[in-house]
């Protein structure tokens, strides 16, 4: 049985398990589960996590592990244990192995084994999804089929705006509502400051005539885009020649060296990204601007030189001087904007201003009382 904390004791929950699922991908589903997860452990409550089926995932010790699983086991201080946190990975083959072969998978005992584990020492299971509802569908675990499996009330993640908006949640709810999957809340994330009022008049009029509470609305925050130079190189396949120490510097935004001017002075974080034969005129631009603006900090957070091309010694000792991290590669300036653009900003365990960001944005914008009386 479990137990949600009262003033006056703990009072029996009828859904242990908490399924958050979202209308799509990069919508804000880790963030969500992540400032979910450790609100309700403020509040006293003993909180489990699972990935139930993952695809993205990470080798630790010779096992795979799905990457938010791996997250979670920092945030929350358990022991990873793939059986338990990220019971199925979907990887690269698994689904062509599988409709080869379906008899060879047992996919949903082992998910039913991590629930069964998880039961037994918390109160309450926070299952998080992946990706939109019909995710998993072709092996039989899309987000709606593990949510039934596990008798989960489902939170649905979904992403600012009014009529796009409602749009996916009409898609989403009859999916979930195909499986007589109770969905207990609704909360709307990347919602800029100056449409909060209305996103909440619209979207929470149409959620109240289905009878589906608006939990809250998360505001849009530049800082939770941001991505390290760490990405950056790997993204580009750069090789770092200097300053290797500073790859988990952030990136705000990225600036040509053609098109640096004074305006740019103002930012902080810039990712300069120039051909390798214009670094020093890049470099030399940038210190004449700052000079004439009384700027004795770098704004770059880090530079990528395309192609080929030497570097002059008065422009690494400006590199040095400020520590920024220089990445070659052998991509052209365009072809290493197209990489970073396509970058997938994701919370991880490498990005800790992220994690505190979530856990803020849940325990100040979301109804959590209101949540836990839906799981009566």
């Amino acid at each position: 049985m479990s137990y949600k904390l009262y003033q006056h004791g703990f009072i029996p929950m009828k859904y242990r398990n908490l399924y958050i699922a979202a209308s799509s991908q990069h919508v804000g589903k880790t963030t969500s589960t992540l400032g979910l997860v450790t609100a309700f452990q403020r509040m006293g409550i003993q909180v489990g996590y699972c990935k139930p089926v993952g695809q993205k995932f990470v080798d630790v010790k010779q096992l795979r592990v799905d990457k938010d699983a791996l997250l979670f086991s920092n945030v929350m201080h358990f022991p990873l244990d793939h059986a338990i946190h990220s019971p199925v990975i979907l990887g690269p083959g698994a689904t062509a192995s599988y409709l080869d072969h379906p008899e060879k998978f047992d996919y949903r005992e082992r998910i039913c084994y991590a629930s069964s584990v998880l039961q037994a020492s918390n109160e309450l299971v926070i299952f998080e999804g992946t990706g939109h509802p019909g995710v998993g569908s072709i092996v039989g675990l899309s987000n709606a089929d593990v949510a039934e499996m596990l008798d989960a009330a489902v939170v649905l993640v979904v992403e600012g705006g009014i009529g796009s908006t409602v749009d996916m949640l009409g898609l989403c709810l009859a999916r979930f509502r195909k499986n007589n999957i109770p969905i207990v809340g609704v909360i709307i994330n990347k919602v800029h400051e100056d449409r909060t009022e209305k996103v909440r008049h619209y979207v929470g009029g149409v959620l109240d005539k289905l009878g589906i509470p608006l939990l809250g609305i998360l505001p849009y925050d530049q800082s939770m885009i941001l991505v390290l130079i760490k990405t950056v190189v790997e993204a580009i396949d750069g090789i770092v020649i200097y300053n290797e120490d500073r790859l988990y510097n952030k990136v705000q935004d990225i600036v040509a060296g053609s098109l640096i001017d004074k305006e740019d002075l103002k930012g902080k974080d810039l990712l300069l990204v120039v051909s390798a034969m214009r670094v020093d005129a890049a470099i030399e631009k940038l210190e004449f601007l700052s000079h004439l603006v009384g700027q004795t900090e770098s704004p770059l957070s880090g530079i990528i030189a395309t192609g080929h091309g030497a570097i002059s010694d008065s422009s690494i000792e400006y590199i040095k001087k400020h520590k920024i991290p220089l990445i070659r590669t052998s991509l052209d300036t365009y072809g290493s904007v197209l990489k970073i653009s396509r970058i997938e900003v994701k919370i991880n365990k490498n990005t800790p201003w992220k994690v505190n960001r979530a856990i803020e944005m849940i325990e100040k914008n979301v109804d959590l009382s209101r949540l836990l009386q839906r799981l009566d």
